[in-house]
């Protein structure tokens, strides 16, 4: 499976293209749109995410989420504190929130096959549904626990 392609033939184009530019953090992104980014603090963490995330929603994007489970109601507080109708966006479709059990660690384990389908699905998901893009924003906290398949 090549992320870059399957991307490029879910969408029908070459993964460079968009109608908009993409922000974050200050910066436009490239045609290569993966980001890992390391935060001191909660604070610090929502005041870089919260624009891009909520700069997809006003685009009629699709969310997908996947955060710790303890943090899942912290979640979605900053994104409603952020002016995002969080209870809409989901009957809608376009916001997806998930935990770690139900994203990364599926049976207990993680299976680095497994989440590259889920991801796969997602995206195609997010088309059949009409979303221009999907914007995946997820905690890795998980992988620094003592987790089978990490």
């Amino acid at each position: 499976m090549n992320p870059i392609d399957d991307n490029a033939k879910f969408r029908g184009r070459a993964p460079s293209e968009t109608s908009q530019p993409i922000r974050f953090a200050g910066s436009v992104l490239g045609a290569q749109r993966h980001i890992c980014a390391f935060f001191h603090s909660a604070d610090e963490e929502y005041k870089v995410l919260l624009p891009f995330i909520k700069e997809g929603f006003e685009r009629g994007e699709k969310a997908f989420h996947i955060v710790d489970p303890k943090l899942r109601a912290g979640h979605t507080l900053r994104l409603a504190s952020a002016g995002i109708d969080v209870e809409a966006a989901e009957k809608s479709g376009q916001f997806e929130l998930r935990n770690w059990a139900d994203a990364y660690l599926r049976d207990g384990h993680f299976d680095q096959d497994r989440m590259l389908a889920l991801i796969e699905e997602v995206l195609d998901s997010g088309i059949q549904e009409g979303f221009p893009l999907t914007r995946l924003v997820a905690h890795m906290d998980w992988a620094l626990e003592d987790r089978p398949g990490v």
